[in-house]
């Protein structure tokens, strides 16, 4: 396959226009698409303001399309599965995380996602220490690192009884932590990783 991708220039313009509030996101990605449209890129920055604003199928559509042209897009592949898992399709989310497992034992990545296997499992001090260890690894993505700091927080305040969800009217099980719904309510559309 011969991609022609955006140059580089055109990426970092968008990208800092994209950090701008006053920026019509959308547009400006889909302008470029339109004239790079096999830039994996472009459509994981599509899929990830998309996924911002809360546009779920427009999101999740874009971030497959990134993957679809770019298998080996590690970071792609990584919040496609994310946004699957935070979408309540743990068993989609593993499937497209499975060529993360293969990459080097050090690499963040791939530890993130053996915390988020563990975090399914609702074998959570397992899925701390794994976090806590791919935010030692990660030196490439700091917004990431924030992510995983806010679900592991999160998680210990649901261990110990002081999470949001602990008054009498939050549901029958409040003493039940599923992963899934912890994701669903606390990270589900409202960050992206860059």
């Amino acid at each position: 396959m011969t991609e022609q991708l955006a140059p580089d220039a055109d990426i970092e313009a968008l990208t800092a226009s994209l950090q701008s509030s006053d920026a019509d996101d959308i547009a400006a990605i889909d302008a470029l698409i339109s004239t790079y449209p096999d830039d994996p890129r472009l459509h994981f920055m599509r899929g990830s303001v998309l996924a911002g604003q809360s546009k779920h199928i427009e999101a999740h559509e874009a971030l497959s399309k990134a993957v679809e042209i770019a298998p080996e897009f590690a970071i792609a592949r990584y919040q496609l599965g994310f946004f699957e898992l935070t979408s309540g399709e743990a068993d989609r989310a593993l499937s497209t995380w499975g060529p993360l497992l293969k990459q080097a034992k050090d690499n963040y990545l791939r530890v993130f996602v053996e915390g988020m296997t563990f975090l399914i499992r609702d074998e959570f001090d397992d899925a701390i220490t794994k976090f806590e260890t791919g935010i030692a690894l990660n030196q490439d993505n700091p917004p990431m690192n924030d992510d995983i700091r806010l679900l592991m927080r999160e998680l210990r305040n649901k261990a110990d009884g002081s999470g949001p969800d602990t008054s009498a009217d939050a549901g029958s099980s409040d003493s039940e932590l599923s992963a899934t719904s912890l994701l669903l309510g606390q990270l589900g559309g409202t960050r992206t990783i860059n």
